[in-house]
């Protein structure tokens, strides 16, 4: 049998392949940034295409949309168990609330895919509106990341073993926690993939590749 080159062998094991959600949200967006950071990025939109998964990552959207539409395509329960059983899953705004144990001021019938033991408040920052950015320092960055703010959630409360990644440090909302993870599972409450750069992705997929 031919030999694969070595270098070629450890090429293809550090570019692990990332599924992003994809019946609803800012798809496109994550696409790129994750082709970006390293990863081959597909769209998921059935429970076959889960499949080929090492990692997986929920954008920004609507997250009662998000949990009906996953119904639908009958993809809510194969995640939730991928999810269950291992599986890294980056969860951003709308993916914060998905990935979520707990959720406030959610609709009467919000489901959630679970596996953060956070509580998080929906619309905790206000309406489309109020949507801002700023800088705010990341855990293990030297330097701050630019977050955009889209009609956002905070964590309200944290379950053991889930460690803060970011806190908002200024206005009203400062101290509130935006960004956590854990073990294998993280999420933040901004859009990292409209600010333009890809750290916060090349961190989740080097969670992929070597956690």
């Amino acid at each position: 049998m031919r030999e694969v080159p070595t270098s070629l062998y450890d090429a293809a094991m550090a570019s692990p392949t990332i599924g992003v959600f994809a019946l609803q949200g800012d798809v496109r967006e994550h696409l790129r940034i994750l082709e970006s950071a390293g990863a081959n990025a597909v769209k998921v939109r059935r429970p076959g295409e889960l499949e080929q998964c090492d990692g997986f990552v929920i954008p920004g959207g609507e997250s009662t949309t998000m949990y009906k539409l996953a119904r639908t395509f009958e993809l809510f329960e194969p995640l939730r168990a991928k999810i269950r059983d291992g599986l890294p899953t980056f969860g951003t705004c709308a993916g914060m609330i998905m990935l979520a144990d707990r959720v406030i001021d959610g609709t009467k019938d919000q489901e959630t895919l679970g596996g953060l033991d956070i509580t998080v408040r929906r619309n905790a920052f206000g309406r489309q509106v109020d949507s801002f950015e700023g800088d705010i320092d990341f855990d293990g960055f030297d330097e701050q990341v630019h977050a955009v703010f889209i009609r956002a959630p905070w964590v309200e409360r944290l379950g053991d073993g889930v460690g803060v990644l970011a806190r908002v440090d200024q206005g009203e909302a400062a101290g509130r926690v935006v960004a956590v993870r854990q073990g294998r599972l993280m999420a933040t409450s901004f859009h990292p993939e409209v600010g333009g750069a890809d750290r916060i992705h090349r961190y989740f997929v080097d969670l992929v590749t070597n956690d």
